[in-house]
């Protein structure tokens, strides 16, 4: 069975651009453009891996990765953060993410870490 990957993506091009390279990675992806869409989602599914953006329109993705962190049935799910504008320092300092993904982003890069992540879950 594949693995499940939650993306929260505001930006319509990047979001489809990570659907299509984790899908040929044979990834199941489920995403979200917004931090309301992400919260509405089905609680009784399950992801293995979280991919966060930081900037969102109606919220930030620290404050997600915050509370999944949290959250019994989420805490031990890895996370990965991606921004644009944020440093991993920054992120390092904020919230308990596995890792950091500037933007632009090496594809090969995101292929390694949500693998690794993912592994090592």
């Amino acid at each position: 069975m594949a693995k499940k990957i939650y993306v929260l993506e505001d930006d319509k091009d990047i979001r489809e651009i990570i659907e299509m390279i984790l899908e040929e990675e044979k990834y199941e992806v489920v995403s979200f453009s917004s931090v309301n869409e992400f919260m509405a989602k089905d609680k009784h599914e399950q992801a293995d891996l979280f991919l966060l953006d930081i900037r969102l329109p109606d919220g930030n993705g620290i404050s997600v990765c915050e509370m999944l962190k949290k959250n019994y049935s989420t805490e031990k799910i890895p996370v990965l953060m991606m921004s644009a504008h944020s440093s991993k320092k920054e992120v390092e300092n904020s919230c308990s993410a596995q890792g950091f993904i500037g933007k632009p982003f090496d594809i090969d890069n995101l292929i390694d870490q949500v693998g690794q992540s993912i592994r090592h879950n």
